[in-house]
């Protein structure tokens, strides 16, 4: 039952992470997020390195894909569940990026939260 209740909280856990992106709701994202997470990743061969912060405001400020009518295309590809850890890879597209995640997730105080996002774009 537990492993059921817990991948459940991860796939709305999830749900919220596409949203926030998809709608630009800065404060949907900063619920899924731990405080102390940052963001690393490779955008069409440039290095990038953020903080959780920095990237919220990035996605607050930028034109959502919702806004341009961009249909929703994100989906869970896996998730692998031990205990209070979880690794979730995505298929995160939209803008004309092909991005895949893979998302560290910790369940700390009863809730999970991601708490490593690392990401890549795929021509």
């Amino acid at each position: 039952m537990m492993y059921t209740e817990n991948r459940k909280a991860i796939e709305e856990l999830i749900s919220n992470y596409f949203e926030g992106i998809f709608e630009g709701d800065g404060e949907k994202l900063e619920k899924c997020f731990h405080e102390n997470t940052y963001l690393y990743g490779d955008i069409k061969g440039e290095d990038y390195l953020k903080s959780k912060a920095a990237y919220i405001e990035g996605v607050k400020n930028r034109q959502s894909p919702k806004s341009m009518e961009e249909e929703f295309k994100m989906s869970i590809i896996g998730i692998d569940i031990l205990g209070k850890v979880t690794m979730a890879k995505l298929h995160v597209p939209f803008s004309g990026y092909n991005y895949y995640d893979y998302l560290s997730l910790a369940k700390m105080a009863g809730e999970w939260k991601i708490v490593n996002k690392i990401f890549t774009h795929v021509d």
